[in-house]
């Protein structure tokens, strides 16, 4: 029975002086194929409820499924990035399991013989000094092709789940789309830095997949969702990777479903690791099962006791023939696939002159593909950085959602930001106007051109007037204006910052210098 109730839980520092923490990921992508896995009803996000559906991936009886053509691809492309064995055959299953939004009561999935196997993601993390970076290998058990489930949706209520809710509604229009799910190994080695990895993985795994182009990869719509996998055992010997530490039994496993964006991940190994701790240390048995995040909250809570795989009661689907890709096929894709992002990265490094604190801000913040973009657009690289990591990626950090995503939301594009920057470099706006036409990009005011014009925001451009301002602002300060005569050249920030707010911020900071230095008789 689902529980609401808050657990008790531990301080993360007290949890880990006595326990090391297991995790297992699970990541479920949705391909963005056309069509669904098994039929030829269509996949578009935000349809009117049950109006992409069929008798297939209703479930309807005498109806036969075939297998897309395009999701297999994708999946044999997934698993060579992830440096996977990409099976000589391999042939679906069902996962028999009662769920409302199951229209057919199984799921058609892979189980002991999926498309790609025995891989490996290499993930970047801040050494623990934060100078540089280290790399942590997450082994990838396997990569295997199922359909998604319909969407159940809980009507009453605060919170939008099936507790308090007053009744419930089925959509049947995500039932069938297909799904690659990426099943880690056991990750062990990470230590107190377990959050971090998992974030860093799934962070990874998502720029990975995204230079593919194998699917949209909008977490907050449900198009990559991560399931976590998390235990903790005893804590023995000198550290994580220690030979008596490896040697300890892992302990009973939760899995938390369906995170769905990178810092909740971290989130919810973090709460994980104390409610397991708490229960622990107080004499307790950790029970396995599934568990739902809380955004708003920051816990988990339970959700049903969760199944092992003979629950599932697994055997071949007898409505599909196995899939066989030839090895060459397998080749022509692996010659295909595109440059890793790693190494993309570190190309785009070198051509940009950024430095590695410069570069690593940019990966924080999910920005390398809109700087690109923007540079694409004619802005240079550090312009089209300092704009993207200012007001965009604050305002996407207090959204909770990543950068991309909140370009997408509000509109604002590469394009914008190069007209930003080409108005600065024509002398129409300096930074400080370009800031409020920025912020009137973001709230959707149009274009850095119309925003500028409809807030009246533009250099004054009459020397008459800037030169009236400067004679003003001398003549209010004569202490200042006779150090500079001194010699004193630096002293002339005082006047420029004064004639600033004569002018209301529409001055050429670089034209005021000068003028105030010819004023002075000061050569500049």
């Amino acid at each position: 029975m689902a529980t609401t109730t808050t657990d008790d839980v531990l301080g993360y520092d007290e949890a880990l002086t006595t326990f090391d923490p297991v995790m297992g990921l699970e990541v479920h992508v949705e391909l963005g194929t056309a069509t669904k896995m098994f039929c030829g009803c269509a996949t578009g996000f935000g349809a009117e409820p049950n109006t992409q559906v069929c008798p297939v991936c209703l479930g309807l009886p005498g109806a036969l499924p075939v297998v897309n053509a395009i999701g297999v691809e994708s999946a044999i492309r997934m698993g060579l990035a992830l440096n996977c064995s990409i099976a000589e055959w391999c042939r679906f299953a069902r996962k028999n399991y009662f769920y409302p939004d199951m229209p057919k009561n199984f799921q058609t999935s892979q189980y002991d013989e999926p498309i790609a196997f025995d891989g490996y993601l290499d993930v970047e993390i801040p050494t623990a000094s934060g100078e540089g970076t280290e790399i942590f290998r997450v082994e990838i058990e396997r990569a295997h092709m199922e359909e998604d489930t319909g969407k159940s949706m809980h009507v009453g209520g605060a919170t939008g789940r099936i507790q308090g809710a007053e009744y419930s509604l089925v959509d049947f229009n995500r039932a069938g789309i297909p799904l690659i799910e990426i099943v880690t190994r056991p990750i062990v080695g990470a230590g107190e830095r377990a959050p971090e990895v998992a974030k860093a993985f799934v962070g990874a795994l998502r720029d990975l997949l995204r230079s593919l182009e194998v699917s949209d990869l909008k977490m907050e719509q449900g198009s990559m969702r991560c399931d976590v996998n998390l235990s903790l055992r005893a804590k023995a010997g000198d550290g994580p990777t220690s030979p008596e530490q490896l040697a300890v039994p892992l302990g009973t496993r939760s899995e938390t479903k369906n995170v769905n964006s990178l810092r909740s991940v971290e989130r919810a190994v973090r709460y994980e690791v104390c409610r397991h701790a708490a229960v622990l240390t107080s004499g307790g048995s950790v029970r396995q099962e599934t568990r739902h995040w809380h955004e708003d909250t920051g816990v988990t809570t339970s959700g049903r006791e969760k199944s092992d795989a003979d629950d599932y009661r697994y055997f071949p689907e007898p409505d599909l023939v196995p899939v066989a890709p030839s090895r060459e096929w397998v080749e022509e894709l692996r010659a295909a696939l595109p440059e890793p992002p790693a190494q993309r990265r570190k190309r785009l490094l070198g051509e940009w002159g950024f430095s590695d604190l410069e570069m690593r801000d940019v990966i924080n913040a999910g920005a390398i593909e809109l700087i690109e973009a923007t540079v694409a657009a004619g802005a240079k690289a550090q312009s089209a950085r300092k704009w993207w990591l200012a007001e965009p990626s604050r305002r996407a950090n207090t959204e909770g959602v990543d950068l991309t995503t909140y370009a997408e939301q509000v509109g604002i594009t590469p394009q914008h930001v190069a007209e930003l920057e080409s108005m600065i470099v024509a002398g129409r706006l300096n930074d400080k106007l370009a800031r409020q036409v920025l912020e009137g990009v973001l709230d959707g005011e149009g274009t850095p051109t119309v925003v500028a014009d409809a807030r009246g925001l533009e250099l004054v451009q009459d020397d008459g007037a800037l030169e009236a301002a400067v004679d003003t602002v001398i003549a209010a300060n004569p202490d200042v204006a006779d150090k500079i005569r001194g010699g004193k050249v630096q002293a002339a920030g005082a006047l420029i910052g004064q004639v600033m707010k004569e002018m209301k911020g529409q001055a050429d900071a670089g034209k005021a210098r000068a003028i105030i230095l010819t004023k002075l008789g000061v050569e500049g």
